[in-house]
């Protein structure tokens, strides 16, 4: 191998030994993103009357499954970005891709069971 394709080789590999700090800076960021909505849940999670700001809507909802729903919530916001950082610092990408799968799974299942609290 020429010595241009070996200097090319070792230019593509920049993140040889950074992994973690990739990690850390993706977790970063989506602890940024998430900040907003992990304070509104935790607030839903926390003041079981702020049910009644949805319109009645959630009037045959107990309140237990009320908080319940919000703590589950709350709880996967919170461990969001450790989860991110760690898929990016440690896995290959076809295990990131299973991740993100599953991610998307729990947040459909979320929007599906936020759906089921404001059917009318």
């Amino acid at each position: 191998m020429s010595s241009k394709a070996q200097q090319h080789e070792e230019a593509m590999n920049v993140t040889d030994g950074k992994s973690g700090l990739w990690g850390f800076l993706v977790g970063l960021i989506v602890a940024a993103f998430i900040a907003v909505p992990l304070s509104a849940s935790f607030a839903f999670a926390t003041h079981p009357n702020t049910q009644q700001l949805f319109s009645g809507r959630l009037d045959e909802a107990s309140q237990g499954g009320y908080t319940a729903f919000w703590w589950l919530v709350s709880i996967f916001l919170l461990a969001l970005p450790f989860l991110v950082g760690y898929a990016v610092a440690n896995l290959s990408r076809k295990s990131l891709a299973i991740v993100g799968g599953i991610i998307a799974l729990f947040v459909i299942a979320a929007l599906v069971l936020g759906q089921l609290f404001l059917v009318v």
